[in-house]
Order: C-alpha cells, then sequence, then structure tokens
C-alpha cells in the first residue's frame, strides 16, 4: 500500500472519529436539555397528591405524634413542598425522619426540629421574624406560612442565592434574603418579634438580643456537639430561658468563630 493510500485511510478515520465526537456531543446535550424540562416542568395532579400525602403522613408520625400542638405550625408543614428544597439526588428522602445534605456542608433540618424551632417562638400572623441561617429555605417558608415577614440571612453565597431563587419561585413574597453575616443581624429592620438561629454558637451573639423586642423570643442551638435548644424570652429586667431538647445543627461560622 502507498504512502498517498495510508495517508488517505488515516484522513478518513481521524474525520469519522470527529463526526463520531461530534454527534455524542450532541447527544449528551439533548439528554442535558431534556433533564432540565423534566425538572421545570408542571408536576401533575397526581404527582401534586403523591407529595401531599407525604407531607400529611410526615405531620402525623414526625410531628404531631412528638406533642408539637401549634396548629399554625402544623398547616405549615402540611403546605410547604419540602422535596423542592432538597437536592434531587435526596428527594426520595425529603419527608424521612432527619436531616439532609443539600451541598456546602449544609443541611437541611429534621422535620420535627423545624415543626419545634417555629412552634417556640409561639407565631402569629402579625409578627416580624429574623432567620439566621437560611440554608435550604425551607425553614424560612415554614415560618412565612405561620407569621407576617421574615427576614433571613445566609452567609454562604450559593445557598443563598439559590434559595431566594426558589422562595420567589414559590411566591413567598413575605421573605426577605440577606447574604451576609448572621452575627450582626438585620438592625435595619429590629426589632424583631422573634428571632430563629439555626446554627450552633457557644452563646447567643449579643447583637441578636438587642435587636429582639422586650417580650420576643429567640430559639437557637446552643454549644458544642451535642448542643441544647434554648428559648430565649427578653424582658425588661433581662432574660429567662428554657431548654427544649437536644440537637445537633453546623455551627456558626464567621464572628461567631472568634466568640467561640
Amino acid at each position: 500500500m502507498g504512502r498517498l493510500a495510508e495517508n488517505a485511510i488515516r484522513a478518513s478515520l481521524l474525520l469519522a472519529l470527529c463526526v463520531f465526537a461530534c454527534l455524542l456531543g450532541m447527544l449528551v446535550q439533548v439528554k442535558d436539555l431534556d433533564a432540565g424540562k423534566e425538572d421545570s416542568r408542571v408536576p401533575t395532579p397526581s404527582e401534586e397528591a403523591k407529595e401531599q400525602a407525604r407531607r400529611e403522613r410526615m405531620v402525623l408520625t414526625q410531628i404531631e405524634a412528638r406533642g408539637v400542638t401549634d396548629q399554625a405550625v402544623l398547616a405549615a408543614m402540611r403546605a410547604v413542598p419540602r422535596h423542592r428544597f432538597v437536592p434531587s439526588t435526596v428527594r426520595d428522602h425529603a419527608y424521612s425522619d432527619g436531616p439532609l445534605p443539600i451541598g456546602d456542608g449544609q443541611t437541611i433540618s429534621q422535620p420535627y426540629v423545624v415543626a419545634i424551632m417555629s412552634a417556640s417562638i409561639h407565631p402569629q400572623r402579625k409578627m416580624r421574624v429574623l432567620e439566621i441561617g437560611t440554608g435550604s429555605g425551607y425553614q424560612a417558608a415554614v415560618l412565612a406560612n405561620c407569621v407576617g415577614e421574615v427576614y433571613t440571612i445566609e452567609t454562604i453565597p450559593e445557598l443563598g442565592c439559590k434559595a431566594e431563587t426558589l422562595l420567589k419561585e414559590l411566591r413567598y413574597r413575605n421573605v426577605h434574603v440577606r447574604i451576609g453575616d448572621g452575627f450582626d443581624g438585620w438592625p435595619e429592620h429590629a426589632p424583631f418579634d422573634a428571632i430563629v438561629v439555626t446554627a450552633a454558637a457557644g452563646r447567643v451573639p449579643q447583637p441578636l438580643m438587642d435587636q429582639l423586642r422586650v417580650g420576643g423570643r429567640l430559639v437557637a442551638p446552643i454549644g458544642a456537639g451535642i448542643q441544647d435548644l434554648v428559648v430565649i424570652m427578653k424582658t425588661e429586667r433581662g432574660s429567662v430561658k428554657e431548654v427544649v431538647a437536644p440537637v445537633r445543627f453546623v455551627p456558626m461560622t464567621g464572628k461567631a468563630e472568634k466568640q467561640r
């Protein structure tokens, strides 16, 4: 076989490989587009009914069974689509009795913990609530179903932006998201009727106590490792603390780390 013939065969093989690679790339792009369409499509009535049934079972077996009786909180837990706030890889476990990873080393709290923290502030529709640690946005959504306004702060930009986008998509117009250090609170909108802290610190940051109105309640995990979930009621003479339950939250970062 002459050199010209060999070169022609090599050129043909190279061209065939290039064509195959292009076709493979097109197939991958089409598959990705289809997956995106599937994620963004409107759920069917049967799918909605299935998720609603999962929420009803979650409330009945995990929350009411453990003694949570606040009707506004129970209604919120039945209404908020928790499966929308977790990655698709763990969506089948969205209503299970435990926390789930949401990326960046963070978790979405166990449904019971979300319920008991929400109930601990004695939510009312007229209240303005500050949340420290937006995370997935699920706790903010539950609170938004119970109170008038929710101001929530997330230190990780990617998580905060993702949560804000989802909350807007789900039409939670009474939730306001800010990226920043939760240690400082949100003084522009203080005083708050209640504050919910979803990351553990050695003690409650003083700026948060300063932004809590007299008569208001603050709920937070305090300690390292296994923490105490505490409710602090601010009075004119100081504060009254009650330990609710043992919990395990990720540690508060930023200025709170120096406090530890």
